[in-house]
């Protein structure tokens, strides 16, 4: 792969990770309510999903869902009913205990769930598949698969995924050292994430 190709490569991976999305959002509750280290394994677990997601689009899975009206349909709810339920959990926690507390109910468990929540929230998205599907062929060769530029490709985006969250992490850390410092707005904060978790997981229904 010649450097001008990966250069173009590294700006539609730049514009994909920094346009907010359910991973970045986890990434911001968790760091509003329990700081930026904790949103390290949020971060992480996504970072997990980009690299499955990836791997699936270019073993040519992504096309069997993209051809697939069933096999998109189920995996659209799926990611859908998963959103909304964080949702839920993070408005009813308002108010009453961080956010974190909400998407991780043991405090032994609370980094193994970030995780996984991270994950999940990376692997449940059809929207993720669908832009590996068509973004990867066009920097793959025609008739075989490259592992090391699929690993190269991967590890550019899994990159600036990570570098945006670690941008929209460290904006959540500074509003709330510096502006969601009362009980009120911790609640508004909260119940304005939950509703933007619903909204997604709505959105997410009309993707085709």
């Amino acid at each position: 792969m010649s450097f001008s190709t990966w250069l173009l490569f590294l700006s539609v991976s730049m514009a994909a990770a920094f346009s907010p999305g359910p991973g970045v959002l986890m990434a911001i509750s968790t760091a509003s309510s329990q700081g930026a280290r904790r949103a390290f394994y949020s971060s992480a677990g996504n970072a997990l999903g980009v690299f499955i997601v990836a791997t699936t689009a270019v073993t040519g899975l992504g096309l069997v869902l993209k051809a697939s009206a069933l096999a998109f349909g189920l995996l659209k709810l799926a990611g859908a009913a998963y959103l909304v339920y964080l949702g839920i959990r993070l408005w009813r926690s308002a108010g009453q205990q961080s956010a974190a507390q909400a998407l991780q109910p043991a405090a032994e468990e609370s980094r193994l769930s970030t995780f996984r929540a991270g994950l999940l929230v990376a692997v449940s998205n059809p929207k993720a598949i669908l832009f590996f599907t068509a973004i990867f062929p066009q920097f793959m060769p025609p008739d075989h698969i490259d592992p090391l530029r699929f690993l190269l490709l991967t590890a550019t985006f899994t990159a600036c995924t990570l570098l945006s969250h670690f941008f929209y992490v460290n904006c959540a850390s500074w509003l709330k050292r510096n502006i969601a410092s009362s009980a009120k707005r911790r609640r508004l904060a909260g119940r304005s994430g939950a509703l933007v978790f619903i909204g997604m997981g709505g959105a997410l229904l009309t993707v085709r």
